[in-house]
């Protein structure tokens, strides 16, 4: 983020929290009239849009009137950590066949009938 963003954001904005990836949260002092306040996320590292968690983009988009507690919500057991957009990454999914797997798929299992033109 440029020195000059910085600067803007401390001016015409007050911090409301950050998440578990770094990224700060905040949101106008001052709103324009009959609008909410603008909300901004500074983001830790790439600007990328699949870093915010589904707590705070509740908040950033204003489905959620307050920011989420700072202790976070109730998890289940279940439930995985957020992890943003992996593509292009060395964490990315490849499935079975994929060339950068070994490029060896199953074979198919008879069900398949490839079309051949006549």
């Amino acid at each position: 983020m440029d020195l000059v963003t910085l600067i803007s954001l401390k001016l015409t904005a007050n911090l409301v929290g950050s998440d578990e990836h770094g990224n700060r949260y905040y949101e106008e002092r001052k709103a324009r009239a009959g609008k909410p306040p603008r909300r901004y996320v500074r983001y830790n590292g790439i600007a990328e849009a699949s870093k915010v968690p589904a707590e705070w983009h509740g908040w950033l988009h204003h489905t959620e009137d307050t920011p989420p507690p700072a202790d976070g919500y109730h998890r289940y057991d279940w439930q995985q950590d957020h992890l943003p957009n992996l593509t292009g990454t060395k964490y990315a999914h490849r499935p079975a066949g994929h060339v950068l797997r070994g490029g060896k798929r199953a074979t198919a299992t008879g069900d398949y009938e490839p079309w051949t033109p006549s």
